[in-house]
């Protein structure tokens, strides 16, 4: 499986699912539907999603997550459901965001849900492939199939620098008016 057709397997999850920006439902969908592959394309798909997850590993990223959370994927666990959240929302949203952090701003379940803090999750779609290989084999997903290291993180990104906050994400930041990691 290559990425254009695990794009096109979410979109086909999201097609299906109840509420097309529910990442639970649409996880769920995804693994039903990646079950019915060959073990070597739900493998595939396991490879494509770290490759998405590691392309998204960016400061500006990280810093949006934080603003709509107040603070809540300051780590990497939190900030990885965030990430299998974007995923879940699509091809075109997912590379939008990545490239420019600030349309976030644009989701309307990021506006709808503004002031209050937001935490997107989307631990579920991060099992897809172990999930649906588990189903279609019998067995584990193999944990040794894959190897990707995390991106080393902008360690001058200070997240309690408001005025720095602001430049890197105007339109989130006027969005979500006060964040803080604990």
């Amino acid at each position: 499986m290559n990425a254009e057709e695990f794009w096109n397997l979410i979109e086909r999850a999201r097609g299906t699912a109840a509420d097309p920006t529910d990442a639970e439902d649409i996880a769920e969908q995804a693994t039903v539907l990646l079950a019915g592959y060959v073990a070597r394309d739900i493998l595939g798909a396991e490879r494509v999603l770290r490759e998405l997850m590691a392309a998204s590993d960016r400061a500006p990223l990280r810093a949006a997550a934080w603003v709509i959370s107040g603070g809540s994927p300051c780590f990497d666990e939190g900030f990885d459901y965030f990430r299998g959240w974007l995923i879940a929302q699509g091809r075109e949203v997912f590379e939008g965001v990545v490239t420019h952090a600030d349309r976030l701003a644009e989701l309307p379940e990021i506006r709808a849900s503004a002031p209050e803090e937001f935490e997107p999750d989307g631990e579920e779609l991060l099992g897809i492939a172990r999930d649906a290989y588990e189903r279609a084999t019998g067995a584990e997903l193999p944990e040794d199939a894959f190897t990707f290291d995390r991106p080393a993180a902008d360690p001058d990104l200070d997240f309690d620098d408001r005025e720095r906050m602001t430049a890197l994400l105007p339109r989130l930041t006027a969005l979500y008016p006060g964040s803080g990691c604990p």
